[in-house]
């Protein structure tokens, strides 16, 4: 496989330690989920810590705050104080009146918006965010839960996708898809976290460094 541009996202990281290992492999953006319901869910005390530590040795690498249909001021609440976070990832059924209101209270945070994908015509409903976020995350779409499910989004829906912003593709990625989706779906990058973990929170290491070192 040739060398590819592909920014790589891991999310769903649980403690300082790992981020900070994960972080030494070469991710562009690290991930950090703040929705109570998920089994990888970690306090926003907890959250800013391991966002400061990332920020002292890894300033480059995107810090993203995951959040599920939560009302702008509990992300302002969650901040405690200043942000320590880059990125706000919009994982649920926001809409475009809520990311205006989002870019124009925090303008100096990105803002990525996640669309579950279930059927083709899933995706006519994206164009219209486009002004007014910095990335499009298309994951896959399942009745249990927004996100972290491993499954995928069927192949034949992401060929040849155009968007005005940079798009990242989530949902069951391994190595086994990645030729597929180097050679034939053409993300910008990858956002990364169940098919690379132990258990929930707990990323295998040994498959992360792998996957990582595949793209590269």
């Amino acid at each position: 496989m040739p060398k590819t541009n592909t920014l790589v996202k891991i999310c769903g990281l649980t403690s300082e330690e790992q981020a900070l290992r994960v972080a030494k492999l070469g991710v562009h953006a690290i991930g950090i989920i703040a929705v109570e319901d998920s089994p990888r869910y970690i306090s926003a005390e907890k959250k800013k810590k391991i966002f400061k530590t990332l920020e002292s040795f890894y300033p480059k690498i995107e810090r993203v705050s995951v959040v599920q249909n939560c009302s702008i001021d509990l992300i302002f609440k969650n901040f405690l104080g200043n942000p320590s976070e880059t990125i706000i990832q919009l994982h649920g059924d926001e809409d475009i009146d809520y990311c205006k209101e989002l870019r124009k209270k925090i303008p100096n945070i990105g803002i990525w918006k996640a669309f579950r994908i279930k059927t083709e015509k899933d995706l006519d409903t994206i164009k219209p965010f486009e002004d007014f976020v910095d990335a499009i995350l298309l994951d896959s779409w399942n009745k249990e839960t927004y996100g972290g499910s491993g499954k995928k989004i069927n192949s034949i829906y992401l060929k040849n996708l155009k968007f005005s912003k940079p798009w990242w593709l989530a949902g069951g990625i391994s190595i086994e898809w990645l030729d597929e989706i180097l050679t034939n779906i053409k993300p910008d990058g990858l956002d990364i976290s169940s098919s690379i973990e132990i258990s929930p929170g707990l990323k295998d290491l040994r498959k992360t460094a792998e996957l990582i070192k595949y793209l590269n």
